[in-house]
């Protein structure tokens, strides 16, 4: 019987059934949540909310928004599980898998933008920033957890 987690719930459960450790440190993770689902939030607003072409349009201020987003993300969630004990090619697994779920996630919103949010709409051009903001907190978690 397949049960029905949502996106959140059910990312930690992929995480906890591939067997990734967490650390005793619960603050965290519950900040790496709340993270996301301040970034489920702010990705979910209605397009009317946005003020109208401005000078932020001219340095694509809400593509470095998306990348910084999902940076964070990455980072956070990474911190979360890394560990001192495993190995180093674990870890950096695991940080890869949570960059690949990071990039997933921004897919999906993209969708959800489209057809469930007011005058929000599916841009490749945000998938790119989001998979940016990925890859850049895979690269910092690498340096910043995996010392050795």
């Amino acid at each position: 019987m397949v049960n029905d987690r949502g996106p959140l719930l059910g990312l930690l459960f992929y995480l906890y059934s591939e067997k990734i450790p967490l650390k005793k440190n619960v603050s965290t993770i519950i900040f790496a949540t709340i993270w996301l689902l301040l970034i489920t939030t702010l990705l979910c607003i209605p397009g009317t909310k946005f003020p109208k072409a401005t000078w932020e349009d001219k340095i694509w201020l809400d593509k470095w928004i998306h990348v910084f987003l999902f940076m964070v993300l990455v980072i956070l969630w990474s911190k979360a599980y890394s560990d001192k004990k495993n190995i180093r090619n674990n870890t950096r697994k695991i940080f890869f898998q949570i960059m690949i779920l990071g990039f997933l996630y921004g897919i999906l919103m993209e969708i959800v933008q489209e057809y469930f949010i007011l005058n929000r709409s599916f841009e490749l051009i945000d998938i790119l920033a989001d998979g940016t903001g990925c890859f850049i907190g895979y690269l910092i978690s690498i340096k910043r957890f995996l010392k050795s």
